[in-house]
């Protein structure tokens, strides 16, 4: 099989929340594959941070941009603008997310509706934005970051289950109703990755132990141990998978 199939090279990838943990890590992987980038975050300087520090080691364009995933308008005006400057947007990452952990009698409304429109209005949102423009150039590949949690549960995570959970929902009405246009729509559904999000976890030493119980491969998944499916999902390798919601755990759901 030809390299070339996994090449990104003249493709433009946006992926919300880019600038640090899964997202820059997606970013990292298609810059490397050629694709050029454009990473957001609420902190334009943390985005653009980040696009310098990923500029220096790839030779593809890079930018860093501002955004509110929460606000319509905004990503509508981000879209605008990327498409401006890089000329298309080819490749969809939706990766901003939130994870606020209460018991489910201690859950209140406002730390409900963070999560859920963090993890779920704003893909649904940024998709529809970006959705219009690949119709017209009649290709696209969105990947929305999903989770285990979106297929099992667990204690204190119910805002957070059940977003994952509609965002797998999500990704299969959106390949339904794209795949006419040549439009890709797949979920990534990780594990237990040792990012920033999870170091609350990763620093209490029975929350770890649990964890750990609960992996067949016994550690923690390595952030860069999810670039070989995202430049896959990215590229024309997977022109024929489309509504697929792949789950990268480390063996916790076998079970």
């Amino acid at each position: 099989m030809s390299s070339n199939l996994f090449s990104l090279k003249g493709k433009t990838a946006l992926i919300t929340g880019g600038c640090q943990g899964l997202g820059l890590e997606f970013a990292r992987a298609l810059a490397s594959a050629g694709a050029n980038v454009a990473i957001t975050s609420r902190d334009v300087e943390k985005a653009e941070n980040a696009a310098l520090e990923l500029s220096n080691q790839y030779e593809t364009t890079i930018s860093g941009y501002a955004v509110d995933v929460l606000d319509a308008k905004q990503i509508d005006e981000l879209v605008k603008r990327v498409i401006d400057e890089f000329g298309s947007i080819d490749i969809l990452i939706n990766n901003a997310g939130v994870n606020i952990r209460k018991p489910l009698l201690d859950y209140d409304e406002k730390s409900w509706d963070l999560v859920q429109e963090t993890n779920l209005k704003a893909p649904f949102l940024v998709s529809k934005a970006v959705a219009p423009h690949m119709i017209k150039q009649r290709y696209g590949r969105i990947i929305n970051l999903a989770s285990m949690l979106g297929m099992v549960g667990l204690a204190e995570r119910s805002a957070y289950c059940s977003s994952k959970g509609g965002l797998i929902q999500l990704t299969k009405v959106m390949a339904l109703e794209w795949a006419e246009y040549n439009i890709t729509a797949n979920a990534i559904c990780p594990g237990p990755f040792a990012t920033e999000l999870n170091q609350v976890v990763i620093n209490n030493p029975e929350a770890n132990q649990f964890f750990l119980d609960h992996l067949p491969i016994k550690r923690w998944g390595k952030p860069d141990e999810l670039a070989g499916l995202i430049i896959y999902l990215a590229s024309e390798a997977s022109s024929f998978m489309t509504g697929s919601s792949i789950v990268i755990d480390g063996g916790w759901t076998v079970e």
